[in-house]
């Protein structure tokens, strides 16, 4: 496992080595079941904090990408997982865009009647396009 850390960017550093160790995961440069160097061996590596490193490494349980074993230490899921968990992200991803849609349709003076007609009208498109 390599991450490479550039301390004068403006991307924060806990968002560089988790986008690092993401894509490796997904990527199977970390194969599924290889451990993972502990919070404190990361850390000192790193030469970062030891709850930033805690923190990635929830992140990444959460995304189903890794999976703390307490007492025994940080393991990368298998690939299904790994699908599953990309999925997840892609979803999260796409409710954040929802999201901002919507709220730039309110500042434009749109109503909850015209978001629901848009709306109808979209899936009803969508689902021809799919046939």
């Amino acid at each position: 496992m390599f991450v490479h850390i550039e301390r004068g960017s403006s991307i924060p550093i806990s968002r560089q080595i988790a986008e690092q160790l993401r894509s490796q995961c997904l990527s199977g440069l970390l194969s599924a079941g290889q451990k993972l160097p502990s919070v404190r061996e990361l850390a000192q590596q790193l030469a970062v904090n030891v709850n930033t490193v805690f923190r990635i490494y929830e992140r990444l349980a959460a995304e189903g990408l890794i999976e703390l074993r307490h007492g025994d230490g940080t393991y990368v899921c298998p690939p299904k997982t790994q699908a599953d968990a990309q999925l997840a992200l892609q979803r999260e991803k796409f409710q954040k865009e929802f999201d901002a849609l919507i709220q730039q349709g309110v500042m434009l003076g749109y109503s909850a009647a015209d978001f629901r007609a848009r709306l109808t009208l979209a899936m009803a498109t969508a689902r021809k396009q799919q046939q």
